[in-house]
């Protein structure tokens, strides 16, 4: 299990790097996002909407606050053209990220795993436990990103990554989108709380998974 982590930990932080880089130019700052939502919304919510969906997609490569961008579209865009465009964003970074990864993440496992059966056991941890993984990894930022980078590098069934990312960001991209369709610079409680309240479930459930499902051995194919 160490591997599967040290891999993933490698991973984040590699994502993280992305995020700190581009916030130190001042680039992709919620500001300046809000900012483009803003001039775009004078267009049409079809125009946020292909923001929210080209930054989404970007979060696969720099690391972007997605959630305030799910938010910021609800409000800029409405509950429905917000949502619609979150999960088609997430939908496509998931799907990347899995495709680049199962096509090149051998390179990367091979480097930081140089055993051959930590390998094929750090692949076996993943597909045994990665649809969890995937369920809980909106409770922290880079994680989805994470998560469908080792499906790929696992070999997980597209078919089950597919359903297991459905499953996850169909029902939070919605909740994001409408908390921001309901609220307002005079009142910012909903997308607030809801934000507070998403973090909080999947942070508890990532815990459950490391204190009970994350012990039990790994079946290696």
């Amino acid at each position: 299990m160490s591997s599967l982590f040290k891999l993933m930990g490698i991973m984040a932080l590699f994502f993280a790097s992305t995020f700190i880089a581009v916030n130190a130019m001042g680039w992709l700052t919620v500001e300046q996002i809000q900012l483009w939502f803003e001039q775009a919304q004078s267009l049409s919510a079809l125009t946020v909407a292909i923001i929210v969906v080209s930054l989404l997609f970007l979060d696969l490569f720099i690391a972007v606050p997605t959630l305030s961008i799910m938010i910021l579209g609800g409000y800029f865009a409405g509950a429905y053209v917000g949502a619609l465009a979150a999960l088609i964003g997430t939908l496509l970074a998931g799907i990347a990220g899995y495709i680049l990864s199962a096509k090149f993440g051998d390179k990367l496992v091979n480097v930081v795993v140089k055993d051959e059966k930590q390998r094929a056991e750090l692949r076996g941890h993943f597909r045994q436990h990665g649809v969890l993984m995937i369920l809980l990894s909106r409770a922290m930022p880079i994680l989805p990103e994470v998560t469908a980078c080792m499906s790929g590098i696992s070999r997980m069934n597209f078919t089950t990554f597919l359903l297991a990312w459905c499953a996850v960001n169909l029902p939070y991209t919605f909740i994001a989108a409408y908390a921001g369709s309901i609220s307002s610079l005079e009142n910012p409680k909903p997308a607030i709380l809801t934000a507070i309240a998403l973090s909080v479930f999947f942070w508890i459930g990532w815990g459950l998974l490391r204190r009970f499902s994350l012990k039990r051995p790994v079946r290696v194919d």
